[in-house]
């Protein structure tokens, strides 16, 4: 895995666990020479996020919407600050530029952003494995109506298996650079 995709929010939350989760994960990355790909803030979940792997050396390349970027204060010390026109330029572009994805504790664009990754994998557009930080059981009820979804015959179990969970950075690290996605097509998607 040479760049991960993470999405995480502009707040920081309430609980400083989700920020120092943040931090952990960037020191991983900036330590396995992994480069970040993320939304390019420079505040609360992305801004702890691009910090700790700008201060450990590593790589980082922020895709913002021009129209947050002065919204979500785009991070200053990232050099490799993408300004693209929206929200669905910024998400294509991301996919491109990651090998994996991850998702952090956040708002309603970072569940659209993971929920797109995991549409795309299930259609097949992409096989790069996805993971989630499951921070303090915050994505507990979003599991939970997935699992629901596939007890009532809305997703494939297969489907919801393109999910990684774990509530530690380094191990869902270590998962993703382990996984081995396998390659879909649209038509797999689409025979449920």
């Amino acid at each position: 895995m040479r760049s991960l995709c993470v999405f995480c929010g502009s707040s920081a939350g309430h609980s400083p666990a989700y920020a120092a989760a943040a931090r952990r994960l960037g020191a991983r990355l900036a330590a396995d020479g992994v480069a970040l790909i993320y939304g390019g803030g420079g505040v609360g979940m992305m801004g702890a996020l691009a910090d700790a792997v700008l201060d450990g050396g590593g790589r980082v390349t922020g895709v913002i919407p021009r129209a947050l970027a002065q919204r979500e204060l785009a991070h200053s010390r990232v050099a490799d600050m993408r300004v693209v026109p929206d929200m669905h330029s910024r998400k294509a572009l991301m996919a491109d530029l990651a090998d994996a994805f991850v998702a952090l504790p956040g708002g309603l664009g970072t569940l659209d952003e993971l929920l797109e990754a995991i549409t795309w994998a299930q259609l097949g557009l992409h096989s790069k494995p996805i993971g989630l930080l499951d921070l303090n059981g915050y994505f507990a009820p979003l599991l939970a109506l997935i699992d629901h979804a596939v007890a009532e015959g809305f997703v494939a179990p297969d489907d919801r298996r393109l999910l990684l969970v774990d509530s530690d950075a380094d191990q869902l690290v270590t998962a993703l650079t382990r996984a081995v996605a396998v390659p879909r097509t649209v038509l797999d998607g689409l025979r449920r």
